[in-house]
């Protein structure tokens, strides 16, 4: 490891801190540093770097808030990253559940669209073909869509927004 003098050091921080892609914020480049004095130089760098803590501590807070379990309390920062974490793994979770029940819904959906084409046929006065019916009747049934499925569906996706 190389070891680098104060001026190289503040150098370094100022190109690193001058076009700071976090903040959509860039100051125009300097030319030359030679110009400033150690005092001046060391103030840029502890402007620069109490800003870099500013812009930590709030995006910590922003992330307190944002996560439910952390929302008004006093944590850590691991503390903060543990629970944002949790938070995000519990988040996909119900993403995929939901998306699962969408996805029985769908189909639950396309069988009843069905049983209304041949009802409405058979009220027109079409013949059904009764096997065809038999079968969606027995699709229906086999498909995990019964009505305790539906209603267990029903409560747990009126529960899941209510949080």
């Amino acid at each position: 490891m190389s070891k680098m003098s104060d001026d190289d050091r503040d150098i370094d921080i100022e190109s690193d801190d001058d076009n700071d892609s976090d903040t959509g914020t860039s100051m125009p480049q300097r030319n030359s540093t030679q110009n400033f004095t150690q005092e001046e130089k060391r103030a840029h760098h502890n402007a620069l770097e109490r800003k870099r803590r500013d812009h930590i501590k709030e995006s910590f807070t922003n992330l307190r808030e944002a996560v439910p379990s952390l929302k008004g309390e006093k944590a850590s920062r691991a503390q903060i990253l543990k629970k944002t974490t949790d938070c995000i793994q519990n988040m996909r979770r119900k993403i995929q559940a939901n998306q699962k029940d969408v996805n029985e819904l769908k189909h639950q959906i396309a069988i009843l669209e069905e049983e209304v084409r041949l009802l409405e046929s058979a009220k027109n006065g079409s013949e059904i073909d009764a096997s065809s019916y038999h079968q969606l009747i027995n699709c229906d049934h086999s498909s995990d869509g019964d009505e305790q499925d539906f209603s267990r569906r029903s409560k747990k996706m009126k529960t899941s927004y209510q949080t």
